[in-house]
């Protein structure tokens, strides 16, 4: 037999995730709702309980056909192997840390990880008996094997970091985690298509499908997708024992969402690299946190790891201009809404200044920063509302 071709990106978003026989000859899938599931007879409720790990119906918090549609879907995406669905991105994060640690581990945190991230290890992991260490996101591998422990069971990833944009060495980090048989997880929201987490030694990858899958900004979802069966097996017994259940409205939402993934990140990706690229010669601008930009921090491991951005970076002022004018420059934009999310159709601003916690990094002293996600309006337009809002601060010299 002649294998199948090798699809593109584009085809398989259009492909994926769909019944080989349409119901009706209707092209995606129907939403299927419900709790309880009833078996014609003792003996087949029996035989379908004795296979909790495969797509078996036996009740509604265990999933049903739409949810093993996506999951399967995400799947293929990420190039993993299984894939478990959650109620939202950090229900993936915070499922997938109690999958792999118990009392008396210790895990390895980027100083740059998600916010509620670090609340959950400071308070709730702390309260079960984990125990974690903060690591510069820059870390090379000597100074992660001096952090390392016996009962080191997890390091934990996410490329880029938060606000900072730091990227990480992941085949490194991955090559020191197996080294002390501990496992690599990392949050891959940002990198999703752009980076294939499993080419390059991570065990577990966290998408908050909220973002980019579900594009519209009308669902929340998480989704966790693993290299092999047996770390699927911990993962997925984890999120059911938690409880963890995605409503098949935001599953079903989040299928028709990834069927314009490919053309929207492409789109997003241009606006933002030409946006970024703009604000880079502004003299109000101390520098421009993105990646994919040449002789930005990080961009030479981007360059070599990733094949593509996504359109969510960070700006840097000028440190003699003041917190509050940043905020009233945010005030005045109009293209730009105030909101904490990404991912969607809309372009967002955030200051970010004051919600940055750092306790391992050093890292310079920076200006006033704000987050920006770059959407699909006209970017003639939105930099036009940038360039409006940005005169209301005060002019300076040029950044050399």
């Amino acid at each position: 037999m002649s294998q199948a071709p090798k699809r593109s990106r584009s085809t398989r978003l259009v492909h994926m995730g769909r019944v080989p026989t349409p119901t009706y000859g209707f092209v995606n899938p129907p939403v299927h709702r419900g709790s309880t599931v009833v078996y014609p007879n003792v003996a087949e409720r029996d035989a379908r309980r004795a296979h909790p790990f495969d797509q078996v119906l036996t009740y509604g918090a265990q999933g049903g056909p739409t949810h093993y549609y996506l999951e399967d879907a995400i799947a293929e995406l990420e190039g993993g192997t299984r894939c478990q669905l959650l109620p939202t991105g950090l229900a993936a994060v915070t499922t997938a840390l109690l999958a792999y640690l118990k009392s008396g581990d210790h895990c390895l945190v980027p100083d740059s990880v998600y916010g509620p991230c670090r609340r959950f290890c400071d308070t709730l992991g702390a309260q079960l008996g984990i125990e974690t260490t903060y690591y510069a996101p820059e870390i090379d591998a000597p100074a992660l094997r001096a952090l390392m422990r016996a009962n080191t069971r997890v390091v934990y990833a996410e490329s880029p970091g938060s606000h900072t944009m730091e990227v990480q060495d992941v085949p490194m980090l991955a090559r020191v985690a197996h080294e002390a048989g501990a496992g690599l997880l990392l949050d891959n929201t940002w990198g999703i298509t752009f980076f294939q987490p499993f080419e390059h030694g991570v065990d577990c990858s966290i998408q908050a499908a909220t973002k980019y899958i579900g594009g519209h900004s009308d669902i929340l979802l998480g989704a966790i997708t693993t290299a092999t069966e047996d770390d699927w097996k911990r993962v997925r017994s984890a999120a059911t024992t938690l409880g963890q259940y995605a409503s098949p409205d935001d599953c079903w939402l989040a299928l028709r969402g990834l069927r314009t993934l490919g053309v929207r990140l492409e789109a997003q990706m241009r606006s933002g690299l030409q946006i970024a690229s703009w604000l880079r010669d502004r003299p109000e601008v101390a520098d421009v946190l993105h990646p994919g930009l040449p002789g930005a921090p990080g961009h030479e491991i981007w360059k070599r790891d990733f094949t593509g951005a996504c359109s969510l970076f960070t700006v840097e002022l000028r440190q003699d201009i003041p917190v509050q004018s940043m905020r009233d420059m945010i005030d005045a934009l109009d293209l730009f809404q105030v909101g904490a999310s990404w991912g969607g159709f809309e372009s967002l601003v955030l200051p970010t200044t004051n919600g940055i916690t750092r306790t391992a990094s050093g890292g310079k002293a920076r200006g006033p920063l704000f987050r920006l996600h770059i959407g699909l309006e006209s970017v003639d337009e939105l930099i036009a509302d940038l360039d409006r809002a940005l005169s209301h601060l005060a002019a300076g010299p040029a950044r050399a």
